[in-house]
């Protein structure tokens, strides 16, 4: 660090302008853990927000510094520390914003999309801070894009549903000129992190180790082809209403959660897509069981290996059966995944994920739209910073049926791969609500 901001840094801490806090678990997967560089967009949470009413420069400045006076992740950077980071929370920070007029000619979707594009991928200065961006492309008056994006160390996918209640919040409050502040989260996130660190003793974390060395003893990788930076590729799919629904009467009949009847079909679709009988997922579990954490910004979620091997003569309802009581062990044995990694000896090669290749997950983060007398909101997603993995689904309950993106390498697989994977998946699944009772050679042998 250069001596002018070292002197900086001893006068802020001597006068409580900042403080500093070790990394939390989650961060520090990702200096420890990932297979791309922290510095890497891939990392990039990625968002956008499409506004229709009226929606002013200066009110958007004042209500994006309410929302960064209340959540402190936004007004945090990190900095290099003898063996590792170190957060920096300022006291006080300005606003990362900028509101761009967009020409008639760049209005259009696909426009709007590459200019966020090129948002997205701008890269973030983790020692001078702030970690996140946000850029509002009014396209005219009342039809707004606000384009967001977050760096992970910061942000989860439950932190984009938080970030549009406290920005909306205070909007509000701007328009009607209140002058009060957002109120104080409960529970701020280096608060949390402080108990988190605490609950996690070395004794505590051997407790659980012996679990996973057993349930994970010779695994093997699945592709030898190492991770190169950048975020991976994203496609989309969506489970009819009808499918989605037959799912979930299949799941409360064989008594397991939507999840495991989902996560069993993917995993025998998997095998029958690439042969292989033997697959550890990752799965993200929120890390906010208690109250205090939901209104908190910051990266919570942690990562949870689910392993499957596979029994062609196996019956479908007995597989989901399986699956749910190994998840239900997993989660209870669960520890944060740094610490599983370096208790299984993984260590970190560039390019490749310790433990797991393929990301599953069930999103059920609130995500809220937002409709106010003349003003609505909608979120939707781009990037979730999960840099980690070769291939991934995640499936997010919509109002009716279940959307699946799935994210792939392009140097692994094409369109036409994933497109294949995802027919064989909904066939399997049909299959499995039609015919629950049937071996699982038997589904596979109905396929077209």
């Amino acid at each position: 660090m250069p001596a002018n901001q070292r002197i900086r840094l001893k006068q802020w801490l001597e006068s409580g302008e900042a403080q500093l806090h070790p990394l939390a678990f989650s961060q520090r997967e990702l200096w420890e853990t990932s297979p791309v560089s922290v510095e890497d967009d891939a990392n990039h949470i990625c968002c956008i927000i499409e506004v229709q009413g009226l929606l002013t420069e200066a009110d958007c400045r004042a209500a994006i510094q309410r929302v960064v006076d209340r959540q402190e992740v936004l007004r945090l950077s990190i900095l290099p520390g003898k063996e590792r980071p170190l957060q920096m929370i300022r006291k006080n920070f300005g606003i990362n914003f900028d509101f761009r007029e967009v020409a008639t000619a760049k209005a259009r979707p696909g426009a709007i999309e590459e200019s966020a594009a090129e948002i997205f991928r701008e890269p973030f200065d983790l020692v001078q801070g702030p970690l996140y961006r946000v850029v509002n492309l009014c396209r005219a008056p009342n039809e707004h894009v606000l384009v967001f994006a977050i760096h992970h160390a910061i942000a989860d996918g439950w932190s984009l549903g938080v970030l549009v209640e406290d920005l909306f919040a205070a909007y509000i409050g701007e328009v009607v000129g209140s002058s009060k502040a957002l109120p104080p989260v409960r529970q701020t996130y280096t608060a949390w992190d402080t108990v988190e660190r605490a609950s996690w003793r070395p004794p505590e974390l051997e407790q659980r180790v012996d679990f996973w060395k057993t349930s994970l003893a010779d695994t093997r990788r699945v592709w030898s082809v190492p991770i190169t930076p950048g975020p991976p590729e994203r496609w989309l799919s969506q489970i009819s209403a009808n499918l989605t629904n037959e799912t979930r009467e299949v799941a409360r009949r064989t008594g397991v959660t939507l999840f495991n009847a989902l996560l069993g079909a993917f995993q025998i679709a998997f095998y029958e897509w690439s042969g292989y009988q033997d697959l550890t997922v990752g799965t993200p579990v929120a890390n906010r069981s208690k109250q205090n954490s939901r209104e908190t910004m910051g990266y919570y979620a942690g990562i949870v290996p689910l392993r499957a091997q596979l029994d062609r003569s196996c019956v479908a309802a007995d597989h989901l059966r399986t699956g749910h009581r190994l998840t239900i062990d997993a989660f209870a044995n669960a520890i944060p995944f740094v610490e599983l990694a370096h208790a299984l000896g993984e260590k970190s090669a560039a390019g490749y994920n310790p433990v797991f290749e393929v990301r599953f997950a069930l999103q059920n983060h609130p995500v809220p739209d937002v409709s106010l007398p003349n003003l609505s909101a909608h979120l939707s997603m781009r990037s979730t910073g999960t840099a980690r993995f070769q291939l991934g689904c995640e499936i997010t309950e919509e109002c009716e049926g279940l959307e699946v993106a799935w994210l792939f390498r392009e140097k692994l697989f094409s369109r036409r791969d994933i497109e294949g994977l995802d027919g064989i998946f909904q066939r399997i699944l049909a299959g499995i609500c039609r015919s629950p009772e049937s071996r699982i050679s038997d589904l596979l042998n109905r396929l077209p």
